[in-house]
């Protein structure tokens, strides 16, 4: 799988590699950033189609987008014949995650965030597959009319 396709394995290792280095450091809490984020989401509060985003929802939306490449790497990987295989990749590495941030301080594991990422993943997953059905309906057609070895036209 991986070395059929090279550079989709290194993008997605470098894609995961972010979204380790996001979910499994120190809680951003500590850091500058936060503020930042508080402002922004401060700031779009005021208008009044926004006002419905809080913090946590725009956590679990952000949760969700993070995890939308991961369902379409983990796709493209595997191949949409295993569409369900990249969808369990998907959940196993939340549960890692969250399993891993048990012992990660200012981390806290999240049943929400199990939800938010599966449906990224599922998100990702569907994407894909939507994405690659031309191909894959013009590869099984060319596989359909394909005339049979050794048989006789």
């Amino acid at each position: 799988m991986f070395h059929r396709h090279p550079f989709l394995s290194l993008v997605t290792f470098a894609y995961l590699g972010f979204v380790a280095w996001l979910t499994l450091t120190p809680d951003l809490a500590e850091r500058d950033e936060w503020g930042l984020v508080l402002r922004v989401v401060d700031r779009l509060q005021r208008y009044e189609e926004l006002s419905w985003l809080t913090y946590d929802r725009a956590e679990a939306l952000a949760n969700v987008a993070l995890f939308v490449p991961v369902g379409l790497f983990f796709l493209l990987l595997v191949g949409t014949r295993f569409w369900w295989v990249a969808f369990g990749l998907g959940i196993a590495m939340t549960l890692a995650i969250e399993t891993a941030q048990r012992s990660i301080p200012g981390r806290v594991p999240d049943p929400r965030d199990l939800l938010t990422n599966t449906a990224g993943t599922v998100i990702g997953v569907v994407v894909g597959v939507v994405l690659t059905a031309p191909a894959t309906l013009r590869r099984a057609r060319r596989r359909r009319d394909a005339p049979v070895r050794g048989s006789r036209p």
